[in-house]
């Protein structure tokens, strides 16, 4: 993933996050999540017209796509207020895919640091499906802590270090990102069973009156 896209990767993790603690207002974050999701279309699209024959290229460049259209399909969400069962399966998708990338990193790309971190996201893509398509709402303080923290620690700092010619002993970074995310998110789990913020739950928003009187309720996007 190109080191540009991957910074607003991170911004926009980071904002997501904060939204799901209740910091950030749905539709504030909806659009910004637009702006990312263009360029991480955009950014693949030409990479792949570029290197059509680069085999690794395109391998990478196919992976970024994943994010893209969650991106999109996210700030399409919050914008219009769609039902998030879409956006939790696609994350179910997105999710077991992460896998098969971590697996090309560590095997074929040789980038064992990506290859942790595209576990990180195989991870909280699997939080957004339980949140987002199967409705447990219990976890959603802690899938916003989980989705911060990676904004940073799997995208925005190796984007900025690989701009500055830092990232490269992968090996040991590996070592690090694998030894900081269990010991993390293990940590995270029971701090943030309880206390979920009233934003987070899913909101009931009243509809305009039927011609017989009666209002319908609808749930929002969490």
């Amino acid at each position: 993933m190109g080191a540009v896209g991957l910074l607003y990767v991170g911004a926009v993790l980071f904002l997501n996050g904060l939204m799901l603690l209740g910091k950030v207002e749905p539709r504030a974050a909806g659009v910004f999540n637009l702006f990312v999701g263009a360029l991480q279309v955009i950014t693949p699209t030409v990479l792949v017209i570029l290197n059509p024959t680069d085999v690794p290229v395109v391998l990478g460049a196919s992976g970024i796509y994943l994010f893209g259209f969650t991106y999109l399909y996210v700030g399409i969400n919050l914008l219009g207020g769609f039902d998030s069962t879409g956006v939790g399966y696609f994350s179910l998708f997105v999710a077991v895919m992460a896998l098969g990338y971590s697996f090309a990193n560590f095997r074929i790309l040789g980038d064992p640091a990506f290859g942790v971190i595209w576990l990180y996201w195989s991870f909280l893509w699997a939080l957004f499906f339980v949140l987002l398509g199967l409705k447990r709402t219990r976890i959603t303080r802690y899938t916003g802590w989980v989705t911060a923290i990676q904004g940073w620690v799997t995208a925005a700092i190796p984007a900025y270090m690989t701009l500055a010619g830092y990232w490269r002993d992968t090996r040991l970074f590996a070592i690090i990102l694998a030894v900081f995310g269990v010991v993390v998110f293990a940590v995270l789990w029971p701090l943030t069973r309880h206390g979920e913020p009233a934003a987070a739950a899913p909101e009931e928003a009243e509809e305009p009156s039927r011609p017989d009187g009666e209002r319908r309720h609808r749930p929002r996007w969490t």
